[in-house]
């Protein structure tokens, strides 16, 4: 007997709590029900149309390249760069390492929303100190002419 009044008392709060999220204009039961499923369906069209505008939006981002080199000490630096992501950017970042004659220490890449670099990079043995402005300059050359190339692909 005390299961049954308890079963009630649990389902006319749950009852209450429909009828408080959707301003019924009925005290049916069936209504504030029927009211309640349409409101979660407009809820859920919502959603929908904004996860659309957004995926459309990271489509459609442009970021602009950015490479930053800073100097941790005399034979090591930190180099950051940003960009669009696509292609085989950070194959081409890798060979001008090799050509630079530089070795990663420690890397973090991720291409989630845009290609995003930030590594650690050293002086080889047997190299000569490099420049900041050289590195720079040679990153940069890579992703421009990786970028360009994918335009190449994309036109043919």
């Amino acid at each position: 007997m005390a299961t049954k009044l308890q079963r009630r008392t649990a389902s006319l709060r749950k009852l209450h709590l429909l009828q408080t999220l959707n301003k019924p204009k009925s005290v049916k039961r069936s209504c504030s029900i029927i009211n309640v499923l349409l409101h979660f369906y407009e809820l859920k069209v919502k959603l929908e149309e904004i996860q659309r505008e957004y995926q459309n939006l990271l489509k459609n981002m442009r970021i602009p390249q950015e490479v930053k080199v800073e100097k941790i000490n005399g034979e090591q630096f930190v180099l950051k760069v940003a960009c669009n992501k696509g292609g085989d950017k950070l194959v081409s970042i890798l060979e001008v390492f090799d050509e630079l004659g530089l070795n990663v220490v420690q890397a973090r890449v991720s291409c989630r929303h845009f290609f995003s670099m930030e590594a650690i990079i050293g002086v080889g043995q047997d190299q000569k100190t490099s420049d900041m402005k050289d590195i720079t300059d040679a990153v940069l050359k890579a992703i421009d002419e990786e970028q360009s190339g994918e335009q190449e692909m994309l036109v043919t």
